[in-house]
């Protein structure tokens, strides 16, 4: 799959989004709703291997954190999938620098059905350095971005996913996004636009933009796995620690990006591992 084309810097640039058409197969988008059939009924805190149901608020429905290492293989195909990963280590990766690769910080699975939404939240005006957008002597430097991939098509009604396209250079709070936490809806809220997208898309957006969830109307469900992107350096209190048989089932690349920053003294023995020892010359 081809990289990043100028097209997609430019507006990646402009708007703090892009939309992937058809980053996925018909025969993974078809995978990974079998998937989906396979959680178990759980109660908010409850267990799916390595996986743990964590719904942000009421409002949002299942939200299932840490899903690729629920047991499941058929999720492990998105850590590295060639529709995007060029995309996130261009905008994320610390391109040119000595610390230079990706990890996964969250990843969650969600479904949501009707009545649901997810409050508007964040925004250039936080300046928060692990979500930030900045754009410095022609590399990007991302704090973070986000790939929300679609399993079902997602249109009016359906809850899609909203954002206001520029408010990742925001330098100035919305005054109206309402409270978070008293789950307040951003349907209505002026400048910001629901992408609409076909089972298969991919979203991909700095996080430093302000997103959200509109509310589902519509019967059904509404399928997205949400992979958060950073620097080889980047965790937060959200991680979870990467089960042994996940890691022994990985590919050495999906490792790297699972676990990208071995500890220095590993395999060098001119580097002690007790610091009060003197060190050898070598």
């Amino acid at each position: 799959m081809p990289g990043p084309t100028p097209l997609d810097d430019y507006l990646f640039d402009l708007r703090g989004y892009l939309l992937l058409d058809g980053a996925l197969s018909d025969e993974e988008v078809a995978s990974l709703n079998a998937a989906y059939e396979r959680f178990p009924e759980l109660e908010r805190g409850g267990w799916h291997g390595n996986a743990q149901r964590r719904d942000y608020t009421p409002e949002t429905g299942l939200e299932l954190h840490n899903v690729l290492d629920c047991g499941d293989p058929a999720f492990e195909v998105l850590i590295d999938h060639p529709s995007w990963i060029d995309h996130v280590r261009h905008y994320a990766g610390e391109e040119g620098t000595y610390v230079e690769g990706v990890t996964i910080d969250e990843n969650i699975a969600t479904r949501r059905t009707e009545g649901g939404h997810h409050p508007v939240h964040s925004g250039g005006h936080d300046a928060s350095v692990r979500t930030q957008y900045r754009h410095h002597n022609g590399q990007f430097r991302c704090g973070q971005v986000n790939v929300l991939i679609l399993l079902t098509d997602i249109g009016p009604g359906d809850g899609a996913t909203m954002v206001i396209p520029g408010s990742h250079k925001s330098n100035l709070p919305h005054p109206l996004a309402g409270d978070y936490a008293e789950g307040d809806r951003m349907d209505e809220l002026p400048g910001a636009i629901e992408v609409h997208g076909a089972a298969g898309d991919a979203l991909l957006f700095v996080d430093s933009i302000m997103h959200g969830g509109s509310s589902r109307v519509n019967d059904g469900e509404r399928r997205v796995v949400i992979l958060r992107y950073g620097p080889p350096w980047a965790r937060t209190r959200y991680g979870y620690q990467w089960s042994t048989e996940l890691l022994e089932r990985l590919t050495p690349e999906r490792r790297r990006i699972l676990q990208p920053i071995a500890p220095i003294h590993q395999g060098d023995p001119r580097i002690p591992t007790d610091l009060n020892q003197p060190r050898q010359r070598g």
